[in-house]
């Protein structure tokens, strides 16, 4: 294809970040929100909070130097960012059709609708991000969707901005992206593959292109991290669906320059594919992806390449003279391949809404692992300081990121005990003689009914932590409270009926963070926040050194609770790989080195609790699948020592003690051989807002053991029925043997309010006992 010319305003600037964090500093989205749907402010406080928030932000971006037209991303989402292209180009699923307005636009309550869900119809299913911790809304799109423009929100941020005197660059998921993040709407025809919608989706695309055109945009961002990742198309496949999607844009000459980036990983040899597309620039994620050859930049002439070499995920600093030498190095191929080096722009990897939003608030960080750290404001100084050329190369073999060598990072006897550890040490008995002494000893009934772990923490347990975190509460005063909230919550489940309890966790702040500032090795920020989903978000803890357990962490809490009821009481622990996954972790070792580190500290833990009665453990790994590499070819490396960190922390209990397991909101059906392997007794997982898909790729035979497939999402405020439930549980024993099927919902309770805790728990009670009559079942 001959590509149009198209208008030629000025370059990009020679430092931009491909995103920054929207959550502000203080998580001024979040307050927003939350207080808008508890009907604490209305529709138009709403707008008038995240338009300042917007405001704050853009001044931010320009204090730090971004001032140049286009320097500056407009990241916003008062959701999420795929949920806001689904809904630029009418993505919008049948059930949803209320949301529409008569104009055929939806408004920020229908987004909601789909991203929460209604009393009528649950939410958009959600997922991972690719291998992050940050949550998507799964578009839904059938052969008759009526794709067109359904939100000007772009258009009118952009407009927004020029009124703020920034002029910031507008940035959304790529049409690409967008049909292969998507899955197809119930009741399509068997076949159908979104990606049969490409031609329609890049149609609304374009238009909405023009449109940016015609306010003034120069430059738009279409982000297009598919590139970096196996897809369900080859490559050849996928070059072939660039040209017809960014090809197809370039096309026009009606619309801005366009900025395609391709973050989370290399793209190798689709780069000559996606330079040929016409697109004016293309960012290269350079901290997980290799310089490109010369070969590779072929057709790079005229294309200004947008090199990824400051991280975007981690809170490392990046070794600024590293960092020099490798953009020097790509400047040289970029010279060799025909293309002018000069124009070679410094950018992030990812976008930095991974990160918090700066490091200058932290007042308690040890002051020489702060000195190794950048959040999201301090990357962009970074950025400047490489573009401006005040940075000195040195080998582009050297770190990635500023070294650490003070106090704590090493432990002699951590890595001892590390070395000694042998197969053995991670392996069980044979489970048909596990099921026979824990049913002996706990003697469930079928279908046994639990939650995941967190009650509702409601306002009078979180003032009490904070009033012991201020001083202003004692020991013994917190340890009442605390005490307090446990027994209500004991004796709720015993009056609900739950089968088996949880002590409902008053005392975690974060189910990772809790561990983090238990065990050594890590460090915990004040201000640290960083969006998981919506409104959610969570302050990841820095492992920067050597793991252990100084004393037990959970054993006093789980046993007091245990001693309240002769109902079993699982103790609760969050797996290795979900703690390495849900904190900034050290990158001057291999991760499975790290991982065999939390696992070992875990062993102890558990090791610890079943001496204390405890008999049933919970080890969560919610992030087993999160972390899976984005190539195939990358897999099995990653799967063996993910699970043998597992495998290292429950292995070392006795026969009767019910080893359990969570996983949640990450199609694990990709990575359901791994979830055998971690050999547990029971595993839960997320299920309802999936509509059970994950139960199609169980098979009965392969996967013996206990199973809770989530029938309640407790990311929805809705409440589910009694025959919701039951039905669900009906499909569940159609494919799990049924002494083997748990009943629980799919996550941990702790952002839900109790009435609807109460009132859903009641339904999930009622369903098990329901359908538990319906035939017999023999419990193994």
């Amino acid at each position: 294809m001959s590509h149009q010319s198209t208008p030629t305003p000025a370059a990009l600037p020679p430092a931009l970040p491909v995103g920054y964090p929207r959550i502000g500093p203080d998580r001024e989205l979040k307050k927003a929100e939350e207080a808008y749907w508890a009907g604490r402010i209305d529709r138009a406080e709403l707008d008038r909070r995240t338009r300042a928030l917007r405001g704050a932000t853009r001044r931010r971006l320009a204090d730090l130097g971004l001032t140049a037209p286009a320097a500056a991303p407009e990241s916003f989402s008062l959701y999420d960012q795929v949920l806001d292209a689904a809904l630029a180009i009418g993505a919008i699923p049948d059930r949803f059709a209320a949301v529409l307005g008569a104009d055929g636009t939806v408004d920020d309550d229908g987004l909601f609708a789909l991203a929460r869900g209604t009393a009528e119809q649950p939410p958009l299913e959600m997922t991972k991000w690719f291998d992050t911790n940050y949550h998507y809304l799964v578009p839904e799109i059938g052969p008759d969707t009526d794709l067109h423009l359904a939100t000007t929100r772009v258009i009118d941020l952009f407009t927004e901005s020029l009124e703020d005197g920034a002029g910031t660059r507008p940035v959304l998921v790529g049409p690409l992206t967008l049909l292969l993040l998507a899955k197809a709407q119930d009741g399509a025809p068997a076949g159908f593959d979104p990606l049969d919608r490409l031609d329609d989706a890049v149609a609304v695309y374009a238009e909405l292109l023009s449109r940016l055109a015609a306010a003034g945009a120069p430059w738009v961002q279409l982000d297009e991290p598919a590139l970096a990742a196996d897809q369900r198309v080859d490559a050849a496949a996928l070059a072939a669906l660039l040209e017809r999607s960014i090809g197809r844009l370039a096309a026009g000459s009606d619309r801005p320059r366009l900025l395609v980036t391709t973050p989370y990983g290399g793209i190798g040899d689709l780069l000559p594919s996606l330079l040929a597309t016409g697109a004016e620039a293309v960012h290269l994620d350079l901290t997980r992806g290799e310089i490109p050859t010369a070969a590779q930049l072929a057709g790079v002439s005229g294309v200004q390449l947008v090199a990824g070499l400051v991280e975007g995920r981690s809170v490392w600093r990046t070794e600024l003279p590293t960092a020099a030498a490798r953009l020097e190095l790509l400047r040289s191929r970029v010279a060799e391949a025909g293309g002018d080096p000069v124009a070679v722009v410094v950018s992030t990897s990812v976008s930095l809404q991974h990160v918090p939003h700066t490091l200058e608030r932290e007042t308690s960080l040890p002051a020489e692992l702060a000195a190794t750290l950048a959040f999201a404001d301090e990357k962009i100084t970074e950025l400047i300081a490489l573009a401006d050329g005040s940075v000195s190369p040195g080998s582009a073999d050297g770190p990635r990121s500023v070294p650490r060598t003070f106090a704590g990072v090493r432990s002699e006897a951590v890595r001892e005990r590390a070395a000694a550890v042998t197969a053995a040490d991670a392996v069980r008995a044979d489970y048909a003689r596990r099921a026979e002494a824990q049913q002996a000893a706990l003697g469930l009934p079928a279908l046994p009914t639990t939650t995941i772990g967190s009650f509702p923490q409601v306002g009078e347990v979180r003032a009490a932590r904070a009033a012991h975190r201020r001083g202003e509460l004692d020991a013994a005063g917190y340890e009442r409270a605390m005490r307090e909230e446990i027994a209500r919550v004991i004796a709720l489940q015993e009056e609900l009926g739950l089968d088996v309890l949880v002590h409902g966790e008053p005392e975690r702040n974060d189910m990772v963070q809790y561990f983090a500032e238990n065990l050594a090795g890590f460090a915990t920020t004040e201000h640290g926040w960083v969006q998981s989903y919506g409104s959610r978000c969570t302050r990841p803890s820095i492992l920067f050194g050597d793991v252990h357990r100084p004393a037990p962490i959970t054993v006093g809490w789980a046993t007091y609770a245990q001693s309240l009821t002769p109902r079993p009481v699982k103790g609760m622990l969050t797996g290795p790989v979900t703690i390495l996954a849900w904190s900034f972790v050290r990158d001057d070792q291999p991760l499975g080195e790290t991982a065999a580190q939390v696992g070992l500290a875990l062993r102890d833990e558990v090791a610890d609790l079943e001496a204390a009665g405890i008999g049933i453990v919970q080890v969560d790994e919610p992030a087993l699948r999160e972390l899976l590499p984005l190539r195939a070819a990358d897999h099995e490396a990653y799967l063996d020592w993910s699970v043998r960190s597992f495998r290292l922390a429950t292995s070392g209990v006795r026969e009767e003690t019910q080893i359990h397991t969570h996983l949640c909101y990450s199609e694990f059906n990709v990575v359901v051989g791994a979830i055998d392997a971690l050999d547990a007794d029971v595993t839960s997982i997320e299920s309802a807002r999936s509509r059970g898909e994950i139960l199609e790729a169980v098979d009965p035979d392969a996967f013996p053991r206990g199973i809770g497939p989530g029938v309640w999402d407790i990311h929805s405020p809705r409440v589910p029925s009694v025959e919701e439930i039951a039905e669900q549980l009906r499909r569940a024993r159609g494919v799990v043997r049924a002494e083997r099927l748990w009943v629980n919902p799919d996550c941990g309770l702790k952002t839900r309010g109790y009435a609807e805790t109460e009132a859903s728990l009641r339904h999930l009670v009622a369903a098990a006992h329901a359908v538990r009559a319906e035939e017999p079942v023999v419990s193994a």
